[in-house]
């Protein structure tokens, strides 16, 4: 990378307010680890001390009343964390292109259907009898694609990827290498001292635009389908049982377990190393704090909640703010038993 803040402001279309326009810059960087050749950017009130004490070259800001050193320059863009996205994808390290064509080290069942003219197929990969794959999709080395199994249109699926047979996968979806996709869900009965294996024999079905990252699980459903909806995105190491039913645009972080047959609304949040029971009921755009324990359905849209077991963000709180106070309660409590605190009722 070798610009200037000049072509950095044209870049991202904002507005120099400080600054010398010429001024060189050869590397991006956060705020606490950037250097004057650096540009950085601001998009997180919480990170108020770092701009405050940066020394980096260049700063995008969302506006122009924000405390800087003298010597950073500053640009006022709409969005920085978007802006700043704009000069990585064009300095950034970059994905190999796309390149058409099977590898002579990957394996292509005959009746595999794909046009090797505009699809990928890195080495090493299986591609198995009945599987569709669309045009301008790459299959990464290693992974395997299995009996009957659908991949649409302009598709990553990363190394060392397993999607079973017969799941669907829908068109610009991104999966990061170890995913697999349709292993068994966890199923068994106890019965005469055993616990016998019920069969797994439904699918997965991943709609457009999702992305999911390295070695999450999303199991098979025991019938029927276990669906991840529209535009959600998932994260590296989360677990999705069986028959669950995600919806649009959820976002759900790093180890989340999801319990099988729980159905999740549109646009919901569960942050890191949350766990969702089975057989639950979550509402739309409801938000879950990191660790949360979810045992019982949230029927209300909009809702944010905490904790074990998850209840809303107030309530949460205030229970939070009761059991600091115990140490000192306990203390009074004995102070009193003992006579050494006088009695409320005795001093009127």
């Amino acid at each position: 990378m070798k610009t200037s803040v000049g072509e950095i402001a044209a870049l991202v279309e904002g507005t120099l307010i400080r600054g010398d326009a010429g001024v060189v810059l050869t590397n991006f960087a956060a705020l606490d680890q950037a250097d004057a050749t650096c540009v950085s950017f601001y998009g997180n009130p919480n990170y108020r001390e770092q701009l405050e004490s940066t020394r980096a070259g260049l700063v995008l800001v969302p506006d122009a009343g924000v405390s800087a050193p003298e010597g950073a320059a500053l640009v006022v863009v709409a969005n920085p964390v978007i802006a700043f996205d704009r000069i990585v994808r064009c300095y950034g390290v970059t994905p190999p292109p796309f390149e058409a064509g099977v590898s002579a080290a990957a394996f292509v069942h005959p009746k595999a259907q794909l046009d090797t003219t505009v699809v990928s197929v890195a080495p090493n990969a299986t591609v198995a009898s009945g599987a569709l794959i669309g045009n301008g999709s790459r299959i990464g080395a290693g992974a395997v694609i299995g009996q009957d199994a659908v991949i649409g249109e302009d598709c990553l699926i990363g190394p060392n990827v397993t999607i079973c047979q017969g799941c669907i996968i829908g068109d610009r979806v991104i999966l990061h290498p170890g995913v697999v996709v349709g292993a068994d869900g966890f199923g068994f009965e106890f019965v005469e001292g055993r616990h016998r294996k019920i069969e797994q024999l439904g699918i997965v079905r991943i709609g457009n635009d999702v992305e999911i990252g390295a070695s999450t699980t999303i199991d098979r459903a025991r019938f029927g389908e276990t669906v991840i909806g529209e535009g959600t995105k998932i994260d590296n190491q989360v677990q999705i049982g069986h028959n669950c039913i995600i919806g649009r645009h959820c976002i759900i972080v790093a180890q989340v377990g999801i319990s099988g047959s729980t159905r999740i609304g549109d646009y919901v949040t569960l942050a890191a190393q949350s766990g969702v029971a089975g057989h639950l009921v979550i509402a739309d755009r409801v938000t879950f704090g990191g660790r949360s324990g979810v045992i019982a359905s949230v029927r209300e849209p909009g809702g944010t909640y905490f904790g074990y077991p998850a209840r809303p963000f107030k309530e949460n709180r205030r229970e939070a703010m009761r059991i600091k106070q115990l140490g000192s309660l306990f203390r009074r409590v004995k102070a009193l038993e003992s006579g050494t605190v006088a009695d409320s009722g005795n001093e009127e």
